[in-house]
């Protein structure tokens, strides 16, 4: 059994706190020790609590960890910019989810190619899908739907496929490479991939 941090004193804790202590022990685990060597008893030992308290909630470590990765998403998120322009926004937004998330793009990696998926029963898709979550779009929309509403945009032309560009190659980024972007690279990705697709598809013909 791992002892990589002395167990706390139990504590009288239910329902959301509860689970929220659980998985931050899990996540604090997975960045000390690794997916390899987390086990379920690590986990229950540095949050001070039983075992049969995690096992009620998640069947594996495969669980407990996806849910642990989705929980730090969730509760770190990353800003949502506003400096007026759709440029400046993208820019803005793009260094900062490069700047909070190489850690945690490099821990849920290292999980990943450590094993974890076996006991999910989920595609590597479906787990993409859950670790990034909903919230990071709808910040996404959010930048886009102000752009649009300064004129500079027409949400209408433009195919999902190019709003989520930047974003996917960032992400890409972040994956291969376990660190934030250069400014150089994300000045590229705005500037010469993402904003001339975008003003082809505002000046170009509307849908047929």
């Amino acid at each position: 059994m791992t002892t990589s941090a002395a167990a706390p004193s139990r504590q009288r804790r239910r329902g959301p706190e509860l689970e929220a202590a659980l998985l931050d022990a899990a996540w604090d685990e997975l960045v000390e020790v690794g997916f390899a060597k987390l086990t379920m008893e690590s986990v229950a030992s540095r949050a001070g609590t039983g075992i049969a308290v995690l096992y009620r909630r998640w069947a594996n470590k495969d669980q407990l960890v996806l849910a642990a990765l989705e929980h730090y998403r969730n509760s770190h998120p990353v800003d949502v910019p506003d400096t007026g322009t759709l440029r400046g926004d993208l820019l803005a937004a793009l260094t900062g989810m490069g700047e909070a998330r190489a850690a945690f793009f490099a821990i849920a990696a290292a999980a990943a190619f450590s094993g974890l998926l076996a006991g999910t029963g989920l595609t590597p898709a479906q787990v993409r899908d859950r670790i990034m979550g909903d919230k990071a779009l709808s910040r996404v929309r959010t930048i886009y739907r102000r752009a649009h509403d300064r004129g500079e945009i027409d949400l209408e032309r433009i195919p999902p496929a190019v709003l989520a560009m930047p974003f996917d190659l960032v992400r890409h980024d972040l994956l291969m490479d376990l660190k934030p972007l250069k400014p150089a690279r994300i000045r590229s990705i705005v500037d010469e991939l993402f904003l001339p697709l975008v003003h082809d598809h505002h000046d170009g013909p509307g849908p047929a």
